[in-house]
């Protein structure tokens, strides 16, 4: 079929519109795809950013989770006067009593010198741990005694009481009719240890 130059200038219109219009069309699919792809970088950054808020969060709950942990330790010690100098005085006090309480009739005790056990590093300064050695040398009538003793000696605070060593013998002391005896005797060596914060205030 042959088409006329009055026929092909009348087609000639649409098939202009017809190419527009196709081009119009790529056009907006392009636009479409290139919308689309920006949308889901969008989403990527916005879920990878949701991620590392999501894990700061977290951090940071589990640092306060941890502080907290840690006050409620450093106010037990505080309360048990774990924490600072070395209280001599109270722990001469403390024995006395347990003494009298206990009517611990031949109870002797030396406390030998400081000494560093630890420096543990901290922020904004070291922890220090330190120990002094009670060495306790004690006429019992029985077990028990030692027991209750150590027991006494832990529970009147002032420094955490840590038995290195104890040795039980009897003793060469006779019983006789007029009283009770001591049947045995106890040697012990006790770490009083105290702990100072470099970073507390005096």
């Amino acid at each position: 079929m042959t088409l006329t130059s009055t026929e092909l200038k009348r087609l000639l219109l649409p098939a202009l519109a017809a190419l527009a219009m196709l081009a119009a069309g790529a056009a907006l699919i392009w636009a479409a795809e290139q919308s689309q792809r920006a949308a889901e970088r969008a989403l990527i950054a916005a879920q990878a950013d949701r991620k590392q808020n999501t894990e700061r969060l977290a951090r940071i709950a589990e640092e306060e989770r941890e502080v907290k942990q840690n006050i409620d330790i450093y106010k037990q010690l505080k309360t048990l006067n774990v924490l600072g100098e070395e209280r001599r005085l109270e722990w001469a006090d403390a024995i006395t009593r347990i003494r009298s309480q206990r009517d611990l009739l031949d109870l002797r005790y030396r406390v030998e010198r400081q000494k560093l056990l630890l420096s543990a590093p901290g922020k904004p300064a070291n922890v220090d741990f330190y120990a002094s050695t009670m060495k306790v040398d004690l006429a019992l009538l029985h077990e028990e005694d030692l027991l209750r003793f150590l027991a006494d000696l832990r529970a009147s605070g002032n420094a955490y009481y840590a038995v290195r060593k104890c040795t039980l013998e009897r003793s060469a002391q006779l019983a006789t009719g007029t009283g009770i005896t001591p049947r045995l005797r106890a040697d012990c060596d006790i770490d009083l240890i105290t702990i100072m914060d470099r970073a507390a205030k005096p």
